[in-house]
């Protein structure tokens, strides 16, 4: 094989290498947006409470229709998301969370304001909300 022919094969080569690196990063980036959410969450800048707890734990369940109601209530104000960590281990692992149900709020940039277990009625929530600073009560 000629000298040139081996260069073209060596570069071509790396230039393959290099486009599947950089799509493979596009890629990632897209699915995990900043501070690990989704990137249409990302861009939406809103708080976000986030529940980690299991679908067959009772206090759980009783957290699934407050969360629900919320969800649809405080939609464009606030982030409602349910995680389950018996089917998502590696979330809890990330948010370090040892007892479910965990509720973590975070503000519109994604810092974790305030972390509370077990049960939490949906008067409670609201309550911290606004010790923490956030209306809901503004709609958008």
């Amino acid at each position: 094989m000629k000298t040139p022919l081996k260069i073209i094969i060596v570069v071509a080569l790396i230039a393959l290498v290099a486009g599947a690196v950089v799509i493979k990063q596009g890629r990632r980036s897209a699915q995990s947006g900043s501070a690990g959410q989704p990137a249409a969450q990302a861009a939406a800048k809103l708080p976000k409470l986030l529940d980690l707890g299991a679908d067959k734990c009772i206090p759980c369940k009783m957290m699934a229709p407050i969360l629900e109601e919320m969800k649809k209530e405080y939609a464009g104000r606030l982030d409602v998301e349910f995680i389950d960590v018996w089917k998502n281990p590696d979330a809890a692992q990330k948010q370090a969370v040892e007892i479910i149900p965990t509720q973590i709020f975070f503000d519109a940039s994604g810092k974790e304001l305030f972390r509370h277990t077990g049960f939490f009625a949906k008067d409670d929530i609201l309550a911290k909300w606004k010790e923490l600073g956030v209306d809901l009560a503004a709609k958008p």
